[in-house]
């Protein structure tokens, strides 16, 4: 009899200790502040805990957990279940500079309490790295933009129909916007709040946030904001960064040769930016003024090749400047000419003419002369570029009826298709190693290559022919139209879009 119930007990026990363990992850308390409740969201050894102070509207968020990345996370949550566009705005900061420096205050949204949930947050790191992370599928891996804005005090995510993007001031005013404009896919009622991970399981950590906001806001009217965003992103890690932010709309960035700088195109001009810099220089192109997103580098990085509508028929014509700045050099005779690639001895300029209303790809001495046509199938053929060992010209071609990427010999001979899929694949970029290949990707349904679409950058292995998904973002029509590779293959930079209502 008394091992019955020494039996039962044990029983309730542990039936007890699983239920507590729920209600900790679920809807742990009484309302706190302007939040619902909190508790921990995936497994932790130590239990969190929120000391509100109502005098100062102060939250003290007290959480551990191993982290809050890849396909799971582990931290103490404040949450407030909401539906449609949100607002969310506070300051945040650590109790100590102590700890792993990557311990996490965060402003969340957050489609379940689950570990491997849908959520987007901007996350201060102890270090001051700031970011927007994300998850955009139940139990994928989590991705971040980071800002190029190091401990900002006052911290904002904002979710606009199906979009979000994050905010930032560095002395706690209000918060500019900082990056983002990712298609996060919340459905119905979600959880929004802050929370704290230690990025040690063993370890408890504490943050402070104040003067927090959650609004609501209605509808909006008349035209959106546009922003541009120079970023670069990681091929290893997939990871992106900020480089340069601004309002209205630039294109193409080309990264220098020697690694130092970005070129873009932005109101007719080409401009330059040093890496780490937010002051972009426009580069003296003469009487070129009307220069268009298709624009390069010479392989000795002493040219630079330019494509602009501001003569004659006002079509594009490609001319070369000295990569400093200077008097255009025409280079094409007939128009519209776009310049896409530059062959690797410096000799040869591939680029995309209309002629007889067909584009195709042609090819012309770089000191000027003959064009010679390399494609003449029915369709557009865009994009030519050449492969760094000058073996091959790498463009996109619609002329199985969408566009997909092939190559050719440099005579326009032996033209093949590199791969075949059902999506829309545009700009074909090689990095300077040979190994990959990056292209722009649309959906199925998109003709063109538009602005202001959702589209995938994707990075084919050239070895086996793999590929992957390295970035979705909100671009397409300036995002990555030239050769923007880093010079040690290792990043790419690009351009994505935010329309901020």
């Amino acid at each position: 009899m008394r091992k019955r119930t020494i039996f039962s007990l044990i029983v309730l026990m542990v039936c007890f200790s699983l239920g507590s363990s729920r209600v900790s992850a679920q809807s742990a308390g009484a309302p706190v502040g302007i939040f619902e409740a909190h508790g921990d969201v995936g497994t932790v050894l130590h239990a969190g805990s929120v000391n509100y102070d109502a005098s100062k509207r102060t939250y003290n968020i007290s959480g551990s957990g191993e982290n809050m990345w890849l396909a799971a996370d582990a931290f103490q949550f404040v949450w407030k279940k909401v539906s449609g566009d949100v607002t969310f705005t506070a300051d945040a900061g650590f109790l100590t500079t102590t700890g792993n420096e990557h311990k996490k205050a965060v402003l969340m949204l957050r489609q379940t309490l689950d570990g491997d949930s849908v959520y987007a947050d901007v996350a201060l790191h102890a270090s001051g790295l700031t970011s927007l992370q994300f998850r955009d599928e139940k139990g994928a891996v989590t991705r971040e933009v980071q800002s190029n804005l190091s401990g900002p005090k006052r911290l904002r995510i904002a979710k606009r129909g199906d979009y979000v993007y994050m905010s930032l001031s560095a002395d706690g005013g209000e918060p500019k916007v900082a990056g983002g404009w990712l298609r996060i896919p919340l459905q119905g009622s979600f959880y929004v709040g802050i929370g704290v991970c230690s990025h040690d399981k063993d370890v408890v950590e504490q943050a402070v946030f104040s003067n927090v906001e959650l609004s609501q806001p209605a509808a909006a009217s008349g035209q959106p904001t546009l922003y541009s965003t120079l970023e670069t992103i990681a091929i290893d890690s997939a990871d992106r960064r900020v480089a340069y932010l601004s309002q209205g709309r630039f294109e193409a960035p080309n990264w220098t040769r020697d690694g130092s700088a970005f070129l873009f195109n932005r109101d007719g001009h080409l401009e330059r930016l040093a890496v780490g810099s937010d002051k972009p220089v426009t580069i003296d192109t003469g009487f070129a003024n009307r220069c268009n997103n298709d624009h390069g580098i010479s392989p000795d990085a002493s040219q630079l090749a330019i494509s602009d509508n501001s003569q004659g028929d006002k079509e594009s014509q490609v001319y070369i400047v000295p990569i400093g700045g200077g008097a255009p050099r025409r280079i094409t005779q007939t128009s519209p000419s776009y310049w896409h690639g530059w062959s690797p001895d410096g000799k040869t300029l591939a680029f995309v003419g209309q002629r007889n209303g067909d584009f195709d790809i042609y090819a012309i001495p770089a000191a000027g002369g003959e064009e010679t046509r390399l494609t003449t199938a029915k369709g557009l053929d865009d994009g030519p570029e050449y492969s760094p060992d000058g073996k091959y010209i790498y463009f996109n071609s619609e002329r199985t009826g969408h566009m997909q990427i092939w190559r050719m010999k440099p005579d326009g001979s032996e033209q093949e298709p590199v791969f075949s899929d059902d999506l829309n694949n545009w700009f074909p970029h090689i990095s300077p190693d040979g190994q990959w290949m990056v292209f722009l990707t649309y959906q199925v349904d998109v003709a063109g290559h538009p602005e202001n679409k959702d589209v995938m950058l994707r990075l084919m292995s050239l070895s086996d022919k793999k590929i992957t998904v390295l970035a979705k973002l909100f671009g397409g029509q300036g995002t990555i139209n030239v050769p923007s590779w880093s010079p040690d293959s290792k990043e790419l930079a690009f351009v994505s879009y935010l329309l901020v209502p």
